[in-house]
């Protein structure tokens, strides 16, 4: 199996890294940067003794050798800043992942696309509707990295992405719908955790000053590759396309989904309460006017 990353910036890098030093498959990096592909590559080609890994990794400018790729993850674009939302990096992220999924639909037949740069359900959208792929192959990271947010923020009462039937539904950003059926965590904890992971990522830029975070990003992206590649069916939420489930149609959010090794191969219907529903709505809402407002059709 081989694995496509585009973008070796922080959490490309840093996924190739992951599934190399696993053993998990074959990786191409790319970026459009002189030199920065390659030189990653090296170094993380440079640790597979420590491994024991034999996977392959090569660094590489030219977007045509992502031909023949089984999955392909896209972090490529502008990370966030201090004082930035994951909404003001639309337009120019919009720019360049629409040139990537053009040269994925080009050279590549029908590939699992896993989706990182914000704003991540938009963005999401966009690729699937500028490759023509089918939308079961076409998933965004969310959920899982904001779930496992608020698992660890909550670390003394919750302990695990499986074990805790707690997770992160709707949009990657502040309008994310905490959901509990845990039976562990008091109504005041609960707000209080959902507000902490709501706010994490603007905390980590916020410290960082230069970047947003990665290694929570790239475990949550090779957590994903690993249930596909292996096919292990493992339930996590995902940004998916929704056609009629939840009420909503020709959207991507983040749901609770099955992923194997076809993609999304079931979108879970969790009982949602009125408020949970209303939540989920306004969700729905917020991440349809980036859309309508970036004309994708």
């Amino acid at each position: 199996m081989k694995v496509a990353v585009i973008g070796a910036g922080n959490v490309g890098a840093m996924v190739a890294g992951r599934i190399v030093d696993s053993g998990l498959a074959d990786v191409i990096l790319l970026d459009i940067v002189p030199g920065l592909a390659k030189g990653k590559a090296l170094d993380i080609s440079d640790a597979r003794p420590v491994f024991s890994s034999t996977a392959e990794i090569a660094g590489s400018e030219d977007i045509n050798d992502i031909r023949g790729v089984d999955v392909v993850v896209i972090t490529a674009g502008l990370a966030r800043k201090p004082g930035m939302s994951r909404s003001d990096l639309l337009a120019r992220n919009a720019v360049v992942l629409k040139g990537i999924s053009s040269s994925i639909k080009k050279h590549c037949i029908s590939p699992i696309i896993i989706v990182v740069t914000n704003p991540l359900d938009v963005m999401t959208y966009l690729v699937m509707k500028t490759t023509g792929f089918d939308h079961r192959r076409v998933i965004g990271m969310a959920g899982v990295l904001d779930t496992a947010r608020f698992i660890n923020i909550a670390s003394g009462v919750l302990s695990s992405l499986e074990g805790d039937n707690v997770f992160m539904m709707g949009s990657h950003g502040d309008s994310m719908v905490a959901i509990d059926r845990s039976k562990k965590l008091s109504g005041k904890d609960f707000k209080e955790f959902s507000d902490r992971t709501r706010g994490r990522g603007a905390e980590i830029v916020s410290y960082l000053k230069s970047g947003s975070a990665y290694f929570a990003p790239s475990a949550a992206v090779f957590y994903m590759l690993k249930s596909i590649l292996k096919d292990e069916k493992k339930k996590m939420c995902c940004s998916v396309y929704l056609d009629g489930e939840y009420g909503e149609k020709d959207i991507y959010i983040g749901v609770p989904v099955v992923l194997g090794v076809s993609g999304v191969e079931g979108i879970v219907e969790a009982g949602l309460t009125p408020e949970e529903k209303a939540a989920f709505k306004r969700s729905t809402q917020g991440i349809r006017s980036v859309i309508d407002s970036l004309k994708i059709s």
